[in-house]
């Protein structure tokens, strides 16, 4: 199974210091994670509603093998709108996760699909392809990413 490790510095803030590796889930795993968080309609068995924060959180903890010793992300912490995770960070998770366990094109069109317009910018800004819309970068500059190595191994 494919993993990355980032080493994380504290320009996020004093508690997140220290080495995080991910690992790919398996497809089932994905997809329990999916079912958890999506309504069906009952007759038709069209999609209703997804909580597409609590999917990408929940991938991020099933995806998280290693972290600092203080544990500093939760699933409460991830979902956390007040006290949550800074968003910058939340995003660099999400982009690790995203390519370790890989939307494909054709999940992600089904999805896109069955979503009236606020909920597809919600899923693409949670998969990192919009910008959320307080403005914050989708990436991290330059100066950031040499400060945050990331190694990856299959």
């Amino acid at each position: 199974m494919k993993q990355e490790t980032l080493e994380i510095d504290n320009r996020f803030g004093e508690e997140y210091p220290g080495k995080y590796t991910f690992a790919e889930i398996t497809w089932a795993k994905r997809n329990r994670i999916i079912q958890k968080h999506t309504k069906y309609n009952k007759l038709s068995g069209d999609v209703e509603s997804s909580d597409f924060i609590a999917i990408q959180a929940e991938t991020i903890m099933a995806s998280m093998h290693v972290q600092p010793q203080s544990h500093p992300i939760t699933l409460e912490k991830l979902l956390g709108e007040e006290d949550g995770v800074p968003i910058e960070l939340g995003e660099l998770f999400s982009k690790v996760v995203n390519k370790l366990n890989g939307m494909s094109r054709e999940d992600l069109r089904f999805l896109l699909e069955q979503l009236d317009e606020e909920n597809r910018i919600a899923l693409l800004s949670s998969l990192g392809y919009v910008k959320p819309s307080a403005g914050h970068p989708q990436s991290l500059p330059s100066s950031q990413q040499e400060q945050c190595r990331s190694s990856a191994t299959s």
